[in-house]
């Protein structure tokens, strides 16, 4: 299995930090770029391209913290999260909040879409203006969601730096896997809820 972490010559861990993760990942593709190669046989050009398309591909991955997470599941489980229609407990508020407000939403530019006259247009304008702060709203505290989230991935990282060698059999009993799926699922809703609020928000701009 493919070893992101190890592509960039990072220790597996949920938590990285993103400026050093990004001046690695420039110094290894300034290394192994593919125009340094030019003068080299055809093998090794093509050798050097799947080198730095590789260490692209580690890097989108383990710069997002979702992906990133996904993938540590993966390599220490065998097996990617499966994707679940289940919203997590810990979840529900913002997922009844933000369907009602979508929906709210969605009606109004309905109605709006439906009307010429620039005068019910004009009416309009306050209650869409309205939306868009409480759209905004929930955006922020989907912010603040996530950065608790965030945090709690930094705190893990100390049971991965505590944790027996990859591939010793003591290894997954001693990583809290189930803590990183729990972040994996919230993360994944909040990407998915953040991008129907900009949806919405862009929408009503107009």
């Amino acid at each position: 299995m493919l070893d992101n972490f190890a592509l960039l010559n990072e220790a597996r861990r949920p938590w990285l930090e993103a400026e050093p993760l990004k001046q690695k990942f420039l110094a290894l593709s300034s290394e192994f770029h593919p125009d340094r190669a030019h003068a080299a046989g055809e093998a090794q050009r093509e050798a050097a391209t799947r080198r730095f398309a590789g260490l692209n591909a580690a890097w989108q991955c383990l710069r997002e913290p979702k992906e990133r997470i996904g993938h540590l599941l993966e390599l220490e489980s065998g097996a990617r999260p499966a994707d679940t229609p289940d919203v997590p407990a810990a979840a529900m508020d913002l997922f009844f909040e933000t369907g009602r407000i979508c929906r709210e939403a969605d009606a109004f530019l309905a109605a709006k879409g439906k009307t010429s006259s620039p005068v019910v247009k004009a009416q309009m304008f306050g209650r869409g203006m309205e939306l868009a702060g409480r759209l905004n709203e929930l955006q922020q505290v989907i912010a603040r969601r996530q950065e608790e989230l965030l945090a709690e991935l930094r705190e893990l990282n100390a049971a991965w730096e505590a944790a027996p060698a990859a591939g010793s059999a003591e290894r997954t009993a001693a990583l809290p896997l189930e803590a990183l799926e729990r972040i994996y699922r919230m993360l994944s809703y909040i990407a998915r809820w953040t991008g129907q609020i900009q949806e919405r928000r862009a929408q009503l701009s107009f």
